[in-house]
C-alpha cells in the first residue's frame, strides 16, 4: 500500500496535533523548577499524605514558597490536596503523571523517526 504525499502530509498534521495537546506549558512548568521536584520525589517516597507543615521541614524555603509550589503541582495535576480540618494534606496523583508521561512519550514514538532522516552516521561522528 503506497501513501502519497497529501496523505502523508495529513498523518504528520494529525500526528503532530495529538503531540501539540500532550506538550502541556503548564505541566512542564510545574516539573521545571528544583524545589517542586523535590516536593515531588518527597510526595512520591510518601505513603500517607503530607501537610505544607511536613513539606517545608525538608526544603529550605518557607511554607508559604512551599504552599505557591503545591499550589502549581495540583494545577497541573500532579499532586491531589484533601483537606482534613485545617490542614490540607498533599499526595501525588501517580497514576496521572505516570499516564501523562507515558502519552507524550507514545506520542513521540508514534509520530517522530528515532533520527531525523537528515541525520546520517558522518554527522553523528563529528557530534561526538
Amino acid at each position: 500500500m503506497r501513501i502519497n504525499a497529501m496523505e502523508m502530509v495529513t498523518m504528520d498534521q494529525r500526528c503532530c496535533s495529538e503531540l501539540d495537546k500532550l506538550l502541556s506549558p503548564m505541566f512542564f512548568k510545574a516539573l521545571c523548577e528544583s524545589n517542586r521536584l523535590k516536593i515531588v520525589s518527597m510526595l512520591s517516597d510518601c505513603k500517607t499524605p503530607l501537610t505544607v507543615g511536613q513539606i517545608a521541614e525538608k526544603l529550605p524555603v518557607d511554607s508559604s514558597v512551599v504552599s505557591r509550589h503545591l499550589a502549581i503541582l495540583r494545577d497541573a495535576g500532579i499532586v491531589l490536596a484533601r483537606k482534613r480540618g485545617k490542614e490540607v494534606h498533599y499526595f501525588m496523583d501517580t497514576g496521572k503523571l505516570i499516564g501523562s508521561l507515558r502519552a507524550i512519550a507514545d506520542a513521540f514514538e508514534a509520530c517522530c523517526p528515532e533520527v531525523c532522516p537528515v541525520i546520517d552516521d558522518e554527522w553523528r561522528k563529528r557530534e561526538r
